[in-house]
């Protein structure tokens, strides 16, 4: 319950509030802060306005209590205390709660209103998305690997089909161009300039991708967690595994969800449903999302987000003809899940299973982090226990293997694990070795060997994860940064 402990760390610390300009200050019992104006100085200063936040995708709510969003709609949040949802006001008057992650605040809107811009997505995925899209013309821009500058991504036929990058640059006067001879006050003014004339790039910008995914939601519903399962539909089966059977659903006929049906007596019911009213409150990018459970009869179903391209083990060995020269997007794939475990890791959350096979592929090369924490509630003693046939032996460090002794850092050496899987497009650790032989080699400090046409400097990133001494691993927010540095270096951006 590591989460919990934080938010209790966090419920009972000080809360802080900030206005411009001033430095934030703990507010005591009573809900005044040290040095506040009483509240006859209150009503002379100025009225502090409302926060005003646009709709960057159309959200329709479905729960009594929940409001519908149009986007690039304005509206005003009447109170942002969840993190997740907040309760907002529309133009109409009409009240209710909304994502937080599906708005952002008007004043700190820039690019992101625009449908072409995307945010942090790396030079790999950009390429395999426009080439997806296929049209002559296509573009998005970007985040650069260089902080605060931008990178326009564009789809040319011409000669053959690829994609050229390039940089967004400012001159000495603030403006933006992509060549000197056309200048422009402002990136969106720049693009329209483009939309018109070539101006020196391989092609005019005609459009940018459709059929954008719009992000998870921490729950289908405001404070919903339990969920009807009369409300499900149940389509074809997506897998099986140690669990129980997986299948795509539909909630309410209308949104897609993965439903996970328990084998009833593989796991201890009870403290799983008490944790996973908190699990839906953990919300990343790159971990999927869990939506709530059915718990009220069995088996129990776990509903999460749906991830159409399955898992990350399968998604490798599929398209290993293609991915196997990409090493680039192989890279991309590994900081994706670094990202996510790095969000574990911050809220003290421990994996305990992380692998290729428990990692999921979405839309746009997305790669997200499944199953986290599922591995503690297991009943199954060949799946806990070390000496067990089902324990993901290969995964394992020697903590784990001599003393059963999960943490952050075994969760690390499993990663190094799953970067080595990643990088042989979907090969098992240690060939055919059985169990007992990986142990042993474990246990004599042998690691795995370099995958072929791996970069030398992700594979020294690899052998940090294994290293026999726990304290001597980096922590997941290191390993993030290092395997940027690593991606910014080798790849031109």
């Amino acid at each position: 319950m590591g989460l919990m402990r934080s938010l209790k760390r966090n419920i009972l610390a000080p809360v802080f509030v900030s206005t411009p300009g001033a430095q934030s200050s703990p507010i005591m019992p009573g809900g005044t802060t040290p040095g506040t104006p009483s509240s006859k100085q209150k009503e002379k200063s100025s009225v502090i306005r409302s926060k005003v936040v646009v709709a960057l995708y159309n959200y329709k709510a479905i729960e009594p209590g929940d409001l519908s969003l149009e986007k690039n709609a304005e509206y005003e949040v009447i109170d942002d205390s969840q993190e997740h949802w907040w309760k907002v006001r529309d133009a109409q008057g009409n009240i209710g709660f909304i994502p937080s992650n599906y708005v952002k605040e008007k004043e700190l809107l820039g690019l992101q209103q625009y449908d072409w811009y995307v945010n942090d997505m790396s030079r790999q995925r950009s390429e395999s998305l426009l080439k997806q899209e296929d049209k002559e013309g296509c573009f998005v821009v970007r985040n650069s690997s260089t902080k605060g500058l931008y990178t326009l991504s564009l789809y040319t036929k011409n000669p053959h089909p690829h994609v050229k990058h390039y940089h967004i640059k400012q001159n000495s006067k603030g403006e933006y161009y992509l060549s000197e001879k056309h200048c422009c006050a402002s990136i969106p003014d720049l693009i329209n300039y483009h939309r018109h004339n070539s101006g020196g790039l391989a092609s005019r910008l005609k459009a940018s991708p459709c059929d954008r995914s719009v992000p998870a939601t921490a729950g289908l519903s405001h404070d919903k967690w339990e969920i009807d399962p009369q409300e499900l539909m149940l389509l074809e089966e997506l897998g099986s595994g140690q669990f129980g059977v997986v299948r795509r659903g539909k909630w309410r006929g209308s949104i897609d969800v993965a439903v996970k049906m328990m084998k009833e007596g593989t796991m201890s019911e009870d403290d799983f449903i008490e944790e996973a009213k908190v699990m839906t409150k953990l919300q990343h990018t790159n971990l999927v999302q869990l939506y709530g459970v059915c718990s009220k009869n069995r088996p129990i179903f776990i509903v999460t987000e749906y991830m159409r391209h399955g898992s990350l083990l399968n998604y490798l060995r599929r398209h290993e003809q293609s991915l196997v020269s990409n090493q680039g997007l192989l890279l991309d794939m590994c900081i994706q899940v670094c990202k996510g475990m790095a969000y574990l890791e911050r809220h003290n959350y421990i994996h305990r299973d992380l692998a290729a096979r428990n990692c999921l592929v979405g839309s746009e090369n997305t790669v997200k982090v499944a199953d986290f924490g599922l591995a503690r509630y297991v009943l199954d003693d060949q799946y806990t226990s070390s000496g067990g046939s089902k324990f993901p032996i290969k995964w394992a460090p020697p903590e784990v293997l001599n003393y059963t002794r999960f943490s952050s850092k075994s969760d690390i050496w499993a990663y190094g694990v799953l970067m080595w899987e990643v990088f042989t497009c979907g090969k098992m650790p240690y060939g055919r070795l059985k169990n007992a032989e990986v142990v042993e080699r474990v246990q004599k400090g042998l690691i795995l060997e370099r995958p072929k046409n791996c970069y030398k400097e992700v594979y020294d990133i690899m052998r940090k994860c294994w290293s026999p001494v726990p304290e001597n691993r980096p922590s997941f927010r290191v390993l993030k940064e290092q395997l940027i540095s690593v991606a910014q270096g080798l790849l031109v951006d």
